[in-house]
């Protein structure tokens, strides 16, 4: 999560083994659903900072599974949208597995409907694009 907060991307994508599956059930249309591996991961994450300036993960609680290398985490996280400066925050939940030490497997469970008015104030306060 410091990695997040500190954006640096490539070093968070570097915790996640080379066959990473990242799933995202929620996505709505036009968003991905499933990312393969480290590099799409990598493509994935890198504008981020561009455009949610995460700052803190203020509500944390980590479950264990009967799984031994699976957790579910709740998190909520907090920041600004960069674009408008107006506030971020978005609940979580997460379920992470990890072999061998990294992450092999992360289905994050998002609130798609808080996503999409944050990102159109992103976009109107940039302007027209084509």
């Amino acid at each position: 999560m410091q990695l997040l907060l500190d954006k640096d991307m490539d070093a968070w994508v570097a915790l996640c083994d080379d066959q990473v599956i990242f799933e995202f059930p929620f996505a709505p249309d036009g968003r991905p659903k499933r990312l393969e591996g480290r590099p799409a991961l990598a493509a994935y994450l890198k504008d981020y900072p561009d455009h949610i300036d995460l700052q803190a993960f203020p509500a944390l609680k980590i479950h264990h599974t009967d799984a031994p290398d699976t957790i579910v985490v709740e998190m909520r996280a907090t920041g600004r949208i960069v674009a408008t400066g107006a506030p971020y925050e978005m609940p979580y939940i997460a379920v992470v597995t990890v072999v061998h030490g990294r992450i092999t497997h992360y289905r994050d469970y998002w609130n798609p409907l808080a996503v999409p008015a944050s990102m159109d104030e992103a976009k109107s306060a940039l302007g027209p694009t084509s």
